[in-house]
């Protein structure tokens, strides 16, 4: 009967070691995670973060901003490569557990089937009262209560295998959306450079030109924000009245076609969203395409009326925008004080009643910079319209 019990105790004890061996062959891949290709990947990583960090010090050049491009373009193909070969070792990681698993649970299957059978309790009690004496009882005893012990921790053992796996899952879906999103930043990173040479033509002065311009306009819109601006009355005015109209297509202060709308008080600016109405349609083009989905939040949760007619082409948000992040705007600002939007229809209407103020405000570009200002009957808010015909 001892040897049948050794016998017993030593098949269990496989079963325990098979799990615990696979365990913790998974726990090595895991310790090795930095595999020789990754170290190689983080160190490039490292490299071209360095070398844009320089770029951006240098000069307001176009070849530096190609470069920067360049350099950024490597830098997301080597994040996607990075995220990739994580995402390949988790793979390994995974098969590793699940073979654990199955090892696990067929030694927790067969012990718990052999342990049920004698610990039936009239069998319990024949089987110990069937020794020949005293010890051959206790030692009996001390068997089944190491089959016991080693059951216990089995199922410890079990449980742990199965939360890892499921974490090691979660972390793999996760990794997939990133994976998603850094092929999304490339594709939009790609086509900044391309646009941008399409607009300079690779010309140096156009590139300066362009930078000059937006400039002007930055320094003439933060004038009008300060009050710097030269203003006439033109009276009262209801919310939906019209009060101006969009410029058509590029001037000397404005890239193209928009509406640059501004909540402000005092000197202090606001998110227009925080203030219009949620019930419109819209068009978000303020990444890298319309609807591409990288751009800047489209979240207007106020009751204002819109200043245009829907549906509204959403060019820019508010804040540090996708512009300011991913394109050459950023040399120029780091805050967008407004929303940039257009519609099929040049019309701006009040979006709310008050004073109206017609104004303008020449910039360094020799350009004047036109805009209307309300000044709001019902609150200390006022709201300014840029880039507009009175």
């Amino acid at each position: 009967m001892r040897t049948i019990l050794r016998k017993l105790f030593s098949f269990i004890l496989a079963g325990v070691l098979v799990g615990s061996m696979l365990i913790i062959g998974s726990g090595v891949i895991n310790a090795q995670a930095q595999s020789e290709k990754m170290i190689q990947l983080q160190k490039e990583i490292e490299q071209y973060e360095n070398e844009l960090n320089r770029l951006k010090s240098q000069a307001s050049t176009l070849s530096n901003q190609i470069a920067q491009y360049d350099a950024q373009i490597k830098l997301a193909t080597l994040k996607i490569s990075e995220t990739q070969e994580k995402i390949d070792q988790l793979s390994g990681r995974i098969g590793q557990l699940e073979m654990s698993l199955g090892s696990l649970t067929q030694a927790f299957s067969s012990r718990a089937v052999e342990v049920y059978k004698m610990a039936r309790t009239n069998k319990l009690i024949a089987f110990l009262m069937s020794a020949p004496d005293l010890g051959s009882a206790v030692t009996r005893y001390s068997y089944l209560k190491k089959i016991q012990e080693a059951d216990r921790d089995l199922l410890l053992r079990l449980q742990s295998a199965q939360t890892t796996y499921q974490g090691e899952k979660e972390d793999q879906l996760k990794l997939q959306e990133t994976l998603e999103i850094q092929k999304k930043s490339l594709d939009s990173q790609k086509k900044v450079k391309a646009d941008l040479l399409l607009v300079t033509k690779n010309d140096e002065k156009k590139y300066q030109q362009l930078l000059a311009q937006a400039k002007s306009e930055y320094e003439a819109i933060q004038a009008i924000v300060a009050g710097k601006g030269v203003e006439e009355e033109a009276g009262k005015v209801n919310q939906g009245s019209r009060i101006a109209s969009i410029i058509q297509g590029s001037s000397c202060n404005s890239s193209g076609t928009h509406l640059h709308f501004i909540v402000k008080q005092g000197s202090s600016v606001f998110n227009p969203f925080s203030y219009l109405s949620s019930s419109v349609s819209s068009e978000n083009c303020s990444g890298s395409s319309c609807g591409s989905g990288d751009g800047d939040p489209f979240n207007p949760s106020g009751s204002w009326d819109w200043p245009i007619s829907s549906p509204i082409e959403f060019s820019q948000g508010y804040g540090a925008t996708w512009a300011i992040r991913n394109t050459w705007v950023g040399r120029i600002y780091s805050f967008h004080n407004g929303i940039d939007i257009n519609s099929g229809n040049s019309e701006v209407r009040a979006v709310k009643g008050g004073t109206l103020y017609r104004g303008s405000y020449g910039g360094s570009g020799g350009c004047r910079l036109r805009y209307v200002r309300i000044d709001h009957d019902d609150s200390d808010l006022e709201t300014l319209y840029l880039h507009i015909n009175y």
